[in-house]
């Protein structure tokens, strides 16, 4: 990654906790699954949380293709709010499934 994606990756993570003063570096340790939580935070509420707040194509510059097919669960995919995501979601977790 370079440093432009880098420093992009950290303003989207940074973002991502703008009610919370949570660092950058827990927020990313919590998605890559080396801690447990992050504040209040559990992976998969912070990714829960991310794919409420971030277009699709946002999120694959945050966390990898094969973290989105560990973390989009139907538990997860079930606590969205909005039914819109709902059905995006259970689309792409069907295709993951299919694809990768």
């Amino acid at each position: 990654m370079n440093k432009a994606d880098s420093k992009q990756k950290q303003k989207l993570l940074n973002q991502l906790s703008w009610d919370y003063d949570l660092p950058e570096e827990d927020i990313r340790a919590l998605l890559e699954g080396k801690r447990e939580r992050a504040g209040h935070y559990t992976r998969q509420e912070l990714f829960r949380k991310l794919l409420e707040t971030y277009p699709w194509f946002t999120i694959l510059q945050i966390i990898s293709v094969k973290e989105v097919k560990e973390l989009l669960t139907d538990e997860v995919i079930n606590t969205l709010r909005s039914p819109s995501l709902k059905k995006k979601y259970e689309f792409i977790r069907h295709r993951l499934h299919e694809v990768v």
